[in-house]
């Protein structure tokens, strides 16, 4: 029996890669979000309130409940806490800057 390698763990459960890179962006973005939050030192009702969503959506947040979240309703939830995504094509390659404003 062979053995089986992916570049993406997302393309052992699903047979479209577009939608595994999607299933991907949308963990990191999670990743990300419940890592700002934690380093805040928020408890979910926090997290709520500066996001704009009841709590028990930030519960599937920070169960990492990448089913349940598009990535542009992530992104926005990024935004509401001062994140900004800045993609631009540099030397032949997709860079992607990343800034922090003093919101929420």
């Amino acid at each position: 029996m062979g053995r089986l390698v992916y570049d993406n763990v997302f393309e052992s459960i699903v047979d479209d890669k577009d939608e595994a890179a999607d299933l991907s962006f949308r963990a990191a973005l999670i990743s990300a979000l419940v890592d700002l939050i934690r380093d805040r030192g928020w408890k979910q009702a926090d997290a709520a309130e500066a996001l704009g969503i009841p709590q028990p959506r930030v519960s599937e947040l920070m169960r990492g409940k990448v089913h349940l979240f598009s990535a542009d309703r992530l992104i926005g939830y990024l935004a509401r806490l001062g994140v900004r995504f800045k993609p631009s094509f540099e030397h032949h390659r997709i860079v992607c800057d990343v800034e922090m404003t003093e919101a929420a």
